[in-house]
C-alpha cells in the first residue's frame, strides 16, 4: 500500500538540516525478543513509529505463494480492540497517514504522527502484533484488493510480469523464484488456518524490529513501550493467548485441556489458578523457530533464453545476471557499476542506446541486492522496426568497454556524488531514518551502518568497478527474455 500526502513533503523538506549529522540513537532488547531503537530529532514535532518483521515472499511455500504481500494488506483490518476498517481511520483523524511494504526479505509497518499521538502509535503497533482480524472475513476483503492490485500492475501493464518472469528464471533453486506479489490461485487455495498459521509463525516479537524517530522523549518513550510491547508474551505463550482472544470457550479447552476462566483476561501472564500459571511459564520457554533460507551462492549455468508474447506495441528485451546478496562487499561497487551505465541521462546506455543510436525508446538497468542473493537487469524497449538482437549486441558492446576499460574521472565523481546524495536523502526524514535503522539491525546485525554507509561507497575505486564489471556481467551466464507483441 502507498499513500503520499502533504505531510510527507513536509517531512522532507524540515529535516534536510540534520540529516548529514552522525544519526544518534539508543537500542535494546524486551524480554519477548522485540529489538528496539529509538532517534530522537526535536526539529519538528513528528514521530515516525515503525515495526519490521523479518518475513517475505522467501518464507512462503511454493504452493502457498504471496502470504507475505497478502498480510501487508491484510493487518490493516483492525484487531480484538479495533473495529474492522477503523485502523487508517483512526490514524488520520489524529493528523497523521500510514503505509507498509513487503519486499522477498521483510515487512514493514510504520504510522506517522504528530508527537504528541506517540503512545497512540504504539498502541496501534501493538495491536498489530497482539491480535490482529485474521479471519475468513478480513481474509476475503483481502484477495479482492489484491487481485485487483495484480491486475493493475502486472496483468495489464505492458511487460509488467517481466520481473516474475525474470525471477524464476534467474533463482531456480531458491525461494527467490516467485515474486512477492505471489499466485492469485494460492490465495484463493488457502484456508483460513493457513494465514492463521503465518501469523502465528511470523508475527511475533522475536521475529521483529520496533523502530522510533523524530520528536519523543527517551526514557518516556521507553515507558511506553514496556506498557504496551513489554507485556506481549514469548515464545509459544503467545499463541495461547490469541487464542484466548479469538477461540470459542470450548475451542479453547479442547486445544489446551484447560478453560478460558482460569486466564485472567486484564493480566493474562499472570493468573491466580496454578495450572494456567504452569501452562503459561512452559509455553513461553518454547521459542517461535523462523525459518530462514540460505544463501543463494549459486551460479547461473548457461544461457536461458525465452519468448514471451504479450499485449504490448514495441518489442522488449530484458537480461538477467546473478549478483551476491547485498552484505557481499562487491555490492557497492556494483551498485556504482549501475550508476556508471544507467544513472540517468547521461549514463552509457542511454546516451548510447537512447540517444546517440536511437535503438530504443527507454533503455535501463538496475542492480536489486537482496539478503540471500542479487540480481540484475538490463533492459529496453525497442524503437520502431529495430532488432532486438542489435540492441543486446549494443548492450553488450557497452558492458565490454566497462570491463576494458576504467571509467573517466568525470563518470566517477558523477557515481560517489550520486551516492552521496541518495544516502542524505534517505536520512533526510525521520521515516527514512527509522526504516535505515531498522534495515541496517536486520541485514547487517549493526544499526549503526547507517553511519558509515557512505564510506563503504567512498572506498570503491574505478579497478572495483571493472573488476566486479568482469566477475558478474558474464555473457555464458544469464537469462534473456523478449517481449514479442501478440499476434492479433
Amino acid at each position: 500500500m502507498k499513500k503520499y500526502s502533504l505531510l510527507t513533503f513536509i517531512l522532507s523538506a524540515c529535516m534536510v538540516g540534520f540529516s548529514q549529522k552522525k544519526i544518534e540513537y539508543v537500542e535494546y532488547d524486551l524480554a519477548n525478543g522485540i529489538h528496539v531503537i529509538l532517534h530522537q530529532e526535536t526539529s519538528t514535532p513528528i514521530v515516525a513509529v515503525s515495526v519490521l518483521y523479518h518475513v517475505g515472499s522467501k518464507n512462503e511455500v511454493p504452493d502457498r505463494t504471496g502470504f507475505a504481500h497478502f498480510f501487508e494488506h491484510l493487518l490493516f483490518e483492525g484487531s480484538a480492540n479495533i473495529d474492522r476498517g477503523e485502523y487508517s481511520k483512526i490514524v488520520e483523524k489524529n493528523g497523521g497517514e500510514l503505509n507498509a511494504n513487503t519486499s522477498q526479505d521483510r515487512t514493514y509497518y510504520y504510522e506517522l504522527l504528530p508527537s504528541n499521538q506517540l503512545e497512540l502509535g504504539l498502541w496501534l503497533e501493538s495491536e498489530r502484533m497482539l491480535h490482529a482480524k485474521v479471519d475468513i472475513k478480513g481474509i476475503e476483503t483481502q484477495r479482492s484488493v489484491v487481485k485487483e492490485e495484480k491486475r493493475q500492475r502486472v496483468d495489464n501493464q505492458p511487460y509488467g510480469s517481466f520481473f516474475t518472469e525474470m525471477f524464476k528464471r534467474v533463482f531456480t533453486s531458491h525461494p527467490y523464484n516467485w515474486a512477492p506479489i505471489g499466485s492469485m490461485e494460492h490465495l484463493d487455495a488457502a484456508q483460513e488456518v493457513d494465514y492463521v498459521d503465518f501469523y502465528k509463525n511470523y508475527y511475533v516479537p522475536s521475529n521483529s524490529t520496533l523502530s522510533i524517530a523524530g520528536d519523543l522523549d527517551i526514557e518516556q518513550t521507553k515507558k511506553w513501550i514496556d506498557k504496551y510491547f513489554g507485556s506481549i508474551p514469548k515464545g509459544q505463550a503467545l499463541n495461547i493467548y490469541r487464542d484466548f482472544v479469538a477461540l470459542s470457550d470450548s475451542d479453547f479447552e479442547k486445544s489446551y485441556s484447560i478453560s478460558k476462566n482460569k486466564f485472567d483476561s486484564k493480566d493474562f501472564m499472570n493468573p491466580k489458578d496454578i495450572t494456567a500459571k504452569k501452562i503459561l511459564t512452559a509455553y513461553s520457554a518454547k521459542p517461535i523457530q523462523i525459518k530462514r533460507t540460505q544463501k543463494d551462492e549459486t551460479l547461473l549455468s548457461g544461457v536461458t533464453k525465452d519468448i514471451i508474447y504479450d499485449n504490448i506495441q514495441l518489442p522488449g528485451i530484458f537480461m538477467g545476471y546473478k549478483f551476491p546478496e547485498q552484505t557481499n562487499v562487491d555490492s557497492y561497487a556494483i551498485e556504482m557499476l549501475n550508476e556508471v551505465l544507467s544513472g540517468g541521462s547521461s549514463s552509457r546506455i542511454n546516451k548510447t542506446i537512447v540517444e546517440k543510436k536511437e535503438m530504443a525508446t527507454f533503455a535501463f538497468s538496475f542492480y536489486y541486492g537482496l539478503e540471500d542473493a542479487g540480481i540484475g537487469i538490463f533492459a529496453a524497449i525497442a524503437s520502431q522496426n529495430v532488432n532486438l538482437d542489435s540492441i543486446q549486441k549494443e548492450f553488450d558492446l557497452q558492458i565490454d568497454l566497462i570491463k576494458s576499460e576504467l571509467i573517466s574521472d568525470e563518470e566517477f565523481n558523477k557515481a560517489r556524488n550520486k551516492f552521496e546524495n541518495n544516502l542524505v536523502s534517505s536520512n533526510s526524514s525521520i521515516a527514512g531514518i527509522a526504516e535505515n535503522l531498522a534495515d541496517n539491525h536486520v541485514y547487517y546485525g549493526n544499526a549503526n551502518r547507517v553511519n558509515s554507509m557512505l564510506d563503504n561507497y567512498m572506498k570503491v575505486t574505478k579497478e572495483d568497478i571493472k573488476r566486479v564489471a568482469n566477475k558478474y556481467l558474464t555473457q555464458d551466464a544469464r537469462v534473456i527474455i523478449h517481449y514479442l507483441p501478440k499476434e492479433k
